[in-house]
C-alpha cells in the first residue's frame, strides 16, 4: 500500500507525514523519528524507511513525519522542543486507533527525541532506540524508562557505541536489550538490512510474548 500524507497539529504549525497501514488487521502503532534535521534528516531517511517497513510486516500501523522546519513542517529546528513534535505524531495515531498499542521509534537524534517522550508518556509501550548517540548525551536517564526496548548501536560509531553506553550506563535495565551490529558506522552504510533485521526479529518476539 501506498503511504497516505497527512498533517500533523503540532505546536508550532502543521507537521508533514507519512502514514502506512499493514496489509492485514493492525496489531500496533508506532511512530518513526528521523535523524538530525539540521543534517540532512527527514522522514525519507533509509534507516527510518527501513525501520518502519520492519514494523509494518508484522501488522503495525507506522507514522513518519518530519519535525519543525523540515521540509513541508512547519516552524523551525529548535533541539529540545521535537519531543512535543512526537508527542503530536502519538496523538494522531492514538486518535485514529485507540484500542492498539503505541509504539515510538527513533534513530540518531530521533531516538533520544522519543526516549524523552518515553519517559512522560506512560501509554507508550515499547521504545526502539537506534544509534542513541550516547556519546554525545549522557545515556544515564535511559536506566527510569519504564517501558521495554531495543537499543541497537553500530560498532565503529563516533557518536556512540556499546562500549560508550556502557560507560554511562554501567548496569543496564533488564528491560532493555541491547545489539550492537559489529563495524557498522552510524549511518550503517552497507549495513541497512542488518537494522531492518534486528527490529523485525526484536518486534516480533515483543509480539509473540504479549
Amino acid at each position: 500500500m501506498r503511504p497516505v500524507q497527512v498533517e500533523i497539529a503540532g505546536p508550532v504549525g502543521k507537521l508533514i507525514g507519512e502514514l502506512e497501514e499493514p496489509q492485514d488487521a493492525p496489531r500496533g502503532t508506532a511512530i518513526v523519528c528521523h535523524p538530525h534535521p539540521l543534517h540532512g534528516g527527514t522522514l525519507r531517511n533509509t534507516i527510518v524507511v527501513r525501520v518502519a517497513r520492519a514494523l509494518r510486516e508484522l501488522g503495525f500501523v507506522t507514522l513518519r513525519f518530519n519535525f519543525r522546519g523540515v521540509e513541508g513542517s512547519e516552524g523551525e529546528h529548535d533541539g529540545v522542543q521535537e519531543v512535543e513534535d512526537a508527542a503530536a505524531a502519538t496523538a494522531l495515531l492514538t486518535r485514529r486507533h485507540p484500542e492498539l498499542p503505541l509504539w515510538v521509534a527513533g534513530y540518531s537524534f530521533g531516538s533520544r527525541v522519543v526516549s524523552e517522550l518515553a519517559l512522560r508518556d506512560q501509554t507508550i509501550e515499547r521504545v526502539l532506540l537506534i544509534a542513541f548517540p550516547c556519546a554525545l548525551y549522557d545515556p544515564g536517564f535511559l536506566a527510569r524508562l519504564r517501558q521495554p526496548g531495543l537499543i541497537l548501536l553500530a560498532g565503529a560509531d563516533g557518536f556512540g557505541t556499546a562500549a560508550d553506553l556502557g560507560r554511562g550506563l554501567p548496569v543496564l535495565p533488564a528491560r532493555l536489550e541491547l545489539v550492537e551490529i559489529p563495524a557498522a558506522d552510524h549511518f550503517f552504510r552497507g549495513k541497512t538490512p542488518l537494522v531492518e533485521q534486528a527490529v523485525h526479529r526484536y518486534a516480533a518476539q515483543a509480539l509473540e510474548a504479549r
